[in-house]
This record gives structure tokens, C-alpha cells and sequence, in this order.
């Protein structure tokens, strides 16, 4: 009489529990990256958009600038409230933009409260020119727009802009 000799094949149970234990971990690891890679697409998102908006100001300051005096209400675009402020305002003026870059709203101070809709606050701070064929800006772009602080926004950007007038 002949024995068959059983050969077991497959995996044991401990084997299948330990690989569902590394995968679930692997699982879980991956979700826990989730969030953060969606608001660092977020930011990135509107880091973009700030940039335009803040392109988008510096090319009308300059614009705004070489107008000859007398000449400012030719002036074309949203931006008509700005003129005439170059030199002649300490305080500053303050834009609100919806989330496609258009321009929703304008105040004056220091801090105005946003209007509805508005996601990004561009705030233009005057200086004194350094000479008198030189105008200087700060401008600074801050989401969200609710936030006037800006040691609480989400994020913000700013830069001085020189104009040769």
C-alpha cells in the first residue's frame, strides 16, 4: 500500500494577518498625507492667483503713473479709483478680488471690512518719493480677504514698486 504524502500549499493564517496588517498601515499612511497634499494644492492655487493680481497692480500703477496731469480720467480698467492717489494720499487704498481675479470692491484705511464674495485683499501703501522723477508703492496681497490682520491670514505677498514717472 502506497501513503500520498499532502503537500500544503498557500499561505498560512499568520502570514494573511501579518500582510493585512502591513498593508492597512501602509493604507492608513497614505491617507494621512491626504489632507496635507490638499492644502498645499490649495495654497499653491492661490499663491498663483495672488501673483496675477499683484502683476495685474504694479502694470496699472505704472500705467496710472505716465499719465499726463489732467489726464487721469483716460484712465481705462476697474482701476479708475486709484488715480489721483499716487502722491497725494498717506492713507492706503485697499482692492477686493473674487477668486477669478476680478475686481469686486475698493475702500480707504487701514483696515476696511471685505465685501461679500471678495477672497483676496490687495492693500496699496504709498511712500513718499525718493526723488521727483521716482513714486514708490507697497503692495500687499492677502487671502482671505475677511482677515485685515496680517499675522492671521492663510498666506499673503507683497513687494514695493518703483515707478519712473
Amino acid at each position: 500500500m502506497r501513503r500520498f504524502s499532502q503537500v500544503a500549499a498557500g499561505f498560512s493564517m499568520v502570514e494573511l494577518v501579518v500582510a493585512l496588517g502591513v498593508a492597512a498601515f501602509c493604507l492608513l499612511a497614505l491617507l494621512g498625507l491626504l489632507p496635507i497634499g490638499v492644502k498645499t494644492q490649495r495654497a499653491s492655487g492661490n499663491q498663483t492667483k495672488a501673483n496675477a493680481i499683484m502683476s495685474q497692480a504694479v502694470q496699472f500703477l505704472r500705467a496710472d503713473v505716465r499719465l499726463p496731469s489732467g489726464q487721469a480720467k483716460k484712465a481705462q480698467g476697474n482701476w479708475a479709483n486709484l488715480n489721483g492717489h499716487w502722491q497725494s494720499q498717506a492713507v492706503p487704498d485697499t482692492l477686493f478680488f473674487a477668486n477669478d481675479g476680478n475686481q469686486i470692491g475698493y475702500a480707504q484705511g487701514s483696515a476696511p471690512p471685505a465685501p461679500a464674495g471678495a477672497v483676496f485683499r490687495a492693500t496699496f501703501t504709498y511712500l513718499f518719493p525718493p526723488t521727483a522723477t521716482t513714486s514708490i508703492a507697497k503692495i500687499t496681497v492677502s487671502w482671505p480677504a475677511a482677515q485685515s490682520d496680517l499675522t492671521q491670514v492663510e498666506g499673503s505677498i507683497d513687494m514695493f514698486a518703483a515707478v519712473n514717472r
